[in-house]
């Protein structure tokens, strides 16, 4: 049970999922869109690499298990508790993955997380996608705050995540496990306002 707020909602409930979870562009001909069925064998093939599976613990065993998963998301997202998106070459070739999670609308405050394939690595695929979901949950969405953590010791999502304009608040000690054991977490963050 919900305690009553003494404060106004950062977003009123019901204000994402009037309608359906949007579409974002991103510069270079990027497309943020959501999972579809036909996605599943790129979903279920990034979490063989082994970059990804290093960072990323929660792996699906099948296909049928990506479909799954690809259902949760859009459920969440009709709950307005999380959105994940497929980033695209304008749509189509599924480049890599970015979500929103926490998503917390009284306090107008969400996690964002992603990956991208080993293919598209190096194009600054993974900055633009964040900083285009970042303009959409900061501006139309109207969230305040986005927050994300990585380990210590994966410079890359540390370098994407200043890229986007993630400022690094801290560290977490020893705050989650990974395939070689708990890591401390760097705590980024960027807020409505931020350049």
């Amino acid at each position: 049970m919900r305690s009553p707020l003494s404060t106004p909602p950062a977003i009123p409930a019901g204000t994402l999922a009037v309608g359906p979870q949007p579409a974002l562009s991103a510069p270079g001909g990027l497309l943020l869109r959501p999972w579809e069925p036909s996605d599943a064998p790129v979903f279920f093939a990034a979490y063989r690499d082994p970059e990804i599976q290093h960072w990323h613990t929660r792996q699906p065993a099948s296909e049928d298990q990506v479909r799954e998963w690809f259902e949760q998301y859009r459920r969440a997202w009709e709950r307005e508790t999380a959105a994940s998106w497929a980033v695209t070459r304008g749509g189509g070739e599924v480049l890599g993955r970015i979500a929103m999670g926490s998503m917390n609308l009284d306090d107008g405050v969400a996690g964002c997380a992603y990956w991208v394939l080993p293919a598209a690595r190096g194009a600054g695929v993974a900055p633009r996608a964040l900083t285009a979901l970042s303009v959409w949950a900061l501006g139309e969405a109207g969230f305040h705050r986005l927050h994300l953590d990585h380990s210590t010791r994966n410079h890359a999502s540390c370098r994407v995540a200043v890229k986007a304009g993630f400022v690094l608040e801290g560290t977490k000690r020893s705050d989650a496990i990974h395939s070689d054991g708990r890591h401390d977490m760097h705590l980024h963050a960027r807020i409505r306002g931020d350049g």
